[in-house]
Parts: C-alpha cells; structure tokens; sequence
C-alpha cells in the first residue's frame, strides 16, 4: 500500500510546516520533505507528503490535486518508486590531453 505522495508545482515560499498545515486537513501526516537545493538551500518546487494510510493519500490527491495554493495550481499523484542509478564517480570523464582544435597552417593575413 503506497501512501507516500508527490507534491509539484509548490511556490518557492511555502514551507514545510505550510505543507504539513495544508495537507493535514486531508488526514494524518508521518512526514513531509520539501526538496531544496543543496547549494542555495531554496526549494526546488517540489515536496514529498507520507500519510500513515492510503486512504488519507487518496483523500489528499483528490483535495489538493489542481488546487490553487500560494498561487501555484498544485500537482498532487503518487510517488514514483526513486530509480536506481549508477552511482557517481569522481570526475568527469574527459580528456585534457588533446589541447585545442587549433589546427596550424595558414591563420589568415595578406593573399598574393
């Protein structure tokens, strides 16, 4: 039973809390998770909302799903299953070796 919700479409200042606020009228809450960006620590658009049942989850999809908040036409549906995705390796792959594309040759100038 899935009862872990995506959340898009969230103005950039609402908060966790404001989520927790609004989502609560749908039922009980476990947790919320409004995604940020690790460098400038500013919401991504996003959240998570997890219900303690799938019951309250639908009853939050059918509330809140095209509904105005902070005015943003929220998208609320199931949370996806994450990916899984090959880890990162440190660097990224390229080459450095081959210097430029300078090429040589003639670079211009006066034609005789």
């Amino acid at each position: 039973m899935e009862s872990k919700l995506y959340v898009g479409n969230v103005a950039y200042t609402a908060t966790e809390e404001s989520l927790e606020e609004l989502f609560g009228e749908a039922g009980n809450i476990v947790s919320v998770n409004l995604i940020k960006d690790r460098e400038t620590g500013r919401s991504k658009g996003f959240a998570f909302v997890e219900f303690e049942s799938q019951d309250d989850a639908n009853n939050a999809i059918e509330m809140f799903n095209g509904t105005d908040y902070q005015e943003r036409s929220l998208v609320v549906n199931f949370a996806r299953p994450r990916e899984e995705r090959p880890r990162r390796t440190g660097g990224g792959g390229r080459d450095f070796r081959s210097g430029g594309g300078n090429g040589g040759g003639n670079r211009g100038g006066f034609r005789r």
